[in-house]
């Protein structure tokens, strides 16, 4: 089965929600409130991985991969993290991605 751009978005649509429901925008971007980056590291790697397995077993290619991350770019802003977080949960997305992929 090949993802298609819907599904890409769809995707990460679901994804920063579960996001945002665990870890809100109000706390990240807030630099009185401390959580810890073990915690963050945590909730991020827990959804993302939840994701990916919820998806099952599809091949995703460079141009896939390309995809996701800049629809989760793009959702994660729109919800309204600050760029730090974004980069932070993309690159980690991006690595949990890879590790699947082999």
């Amino acid at each position: 089965m090949l993802f298609t751009s819907i599904k890409f978005d769809t995707l990460m649509e679901g994804v920063a929600r579960q996001i945002r429901a665990r870890f809100p925008p109000v706390v990240a971007n807030d630099p009185e409130r401390t959580t810890s980056q073990e915690r963050i590291e945590e909730i991020v790697e827990q959804t993302f991985a939840a994701a990916l397995h919820s998806e099952g077993e599809h091949r995703i290619g460079f141009v896939g991969r390309t995809r996701l991350r800049n629809a989760l770019r793009r959702e994660l802003r729109e919800i309204g993290y600050d760029e730090k977080f974004v980069n932070f949960a993309v690159e980690k997305f991006m690595a949990q991605l890879t590790r699947g992929a082999r």
